[in-house]
């Protein structure tokens, strides 16, 4: 009893060390936020200061940020929607049917996924250009799920696997056709992986930056660019920073804790395999 006991305590410690290391950047984040000028670069730092919101207003009036909110947001919603449609499909694809070289099909969908970003901006910059498309969300949202759909692929292909088949052979028994047996049979069953894929792809798009930064300029920029622009020659504006900053996390927590329990069975439910 008195080794299980101090085992206990032992975990609460590592889990307590751990959650601080997690949470004190993002608390000092929302600090900072709401701190003056002045407060910010106060030695030693404030911890009981008068907040003010005045950061909030002057990104959101001055730096017009709220059309960059809603680029990002477009672009990674419909980058997430149409990653997870395609490689849904890809995935149960891969899974479910003897597609001669399914291996070497697989492995080459993520050897996609390797190349360095830098080495393909250039390309899609040039091709955009060419096109007609360049600082466009349609692009944005092209782009973001030629780089998600390798992801999704893998993902969802490992719990199409882990799937019974005997389920939807029954459906099909039942008079189920193939497609109703995929729509009402597996893929239910899949949400806990649709849900942590869904995640995933949103983050990327959400805070993704060099494509970004190369692919717009002005009609489809996203926030993670204009906080950079709140970085330059003359001062660097950390009130605003951190106030864009906080309000860029805030989707994500809401997406991720209103899919938790989902979450939670796609980490150990699925598990990639070869």
């Amino acid at each position: 009893m008195e080794k299980n006991r101090n085992r206990l305590i032992i975990a609460y410690i590592i889990v307590g060390i751990v959650l601080v290391i997690n949470i004190l950047p993002f608390l000092w984040l929302v600090l900072t936020s709401l701190k003056t000028r002045l407060d910010i670069f106060a030695i030693p730092p404030k911890f009981i200061f008068s907040p003010t919101l005045k950061n909030y207003v002057s990104a959101f009036t001055k730096r017009d940020f709220l059309p960059m909110f809603y680029n990002s947001l477009i672009i990674s919603i419909s980058t997430t929607l149409l990653s997870l449609v395609v490689g849904t499909l890809g995935a149960y694809s891969l899974a479910r049917f003897k597609i001669f070289g399914d291996k070497h099909i697989s492995f080459w969908i993520l050897s996609t996924r390797m190349f360095p970003s830098i080495v393909l901006v250039i390309p899609f910059f040039i091709m955009a250009t060419q096109v007609g498309l360049h600082d466009s969300r349609f692009l944005m949202v092209i782009v973001y799920t030629t780089f998600n759909l390798p992801f999704v692929v893998w993902i969802m292909r490992s719990f199409f696997e882990d799937l019974p088949f005997d389920l939807e052979k029954a459906a099909m028994v039942d008079g189920y056709s193939r497609w109703d047996a995929f729509w009402k049979v597996a893929l239910p069953l899949s949400a806990p992986g649709l849900f942590t894929t869904a995640i995933l792809c949103f983050i990327f798009s959400w805070n993704e930056f060099l494509f970004a930064n190369v692919l717009t300029a002005a009609n489809a920029k996203t926030v993670p660019v204009g906080i950079r622009g709140l970085v330059t020659s003359r001062a660097i504006e950390w009130g605003e920073i951190a106030a864009v900053g906080t309000l860029q996390v805030i989707p994500v927590l809401i997406f991720t804790f209103a899919a938790q329990k989902y979450i939670i069975r796609g980490l150990t439910f699925g598990a990639v395999k070869g």
